[in-house]
């Protein structure tokens, strides 16, 4: 059998499972997901959805902050003011990264722009 369908039948071998992946690979499951995401690092959408994520995460922690904060055992904690102080700096940190995140949506709309003006300019050159 020729090498090219070696190949062919070794690929079809392959364990889909991103699970599977990484226990064949000797890998950690995050490192496989990074592999298979073929965006580079600077690519946009990857950017927004990280940032998006992250956005996410720390709106579920202040919700957990806030559901401490009402609870009739937080009263009796001397971690109050801790705990308040800590809600406030991720109120600043998500307003932070929604700024940020609208920031490269802007970025992402303005470089597209200027790719199709670019190709129409390519279009009128004959290129």
């Amino acid at each position: 059998m020729p090498k090219y369908e070696e190949l062919v039948k070794e690929k079809n071998k392959e364990p889909a499972d991103i699970d599977a992946l990484a226990k064949k690979y000797k890998m950690n499951v995050m490192d496989v997901k990074k592999l298979k995401d073929d965006r580079g690092p600077l690519d946009l959408t990857r950017v927004i959805e990280e940032k998006e994520t992250e956005i996410n995460d720390l709106k579920n922690r202040m919700a957990d902050l806030e559901e401490d904060l009402h609870s009739k055992d937080y009263w009796e904690k001397p971690d109050y003011k801790f705990l308040v102080n800590e809600n406030l700096d991720l109120r600043r940190k998500i307003t932070e990264l929604e700024q940020e995140l609208l920031e490269t949506k802007l970025d992402n709309k303005k470089l597209a722009q200027q790719i199709s003006t670019m190709m129409e300019r390519m279009r009128d050159a004959d290129f």
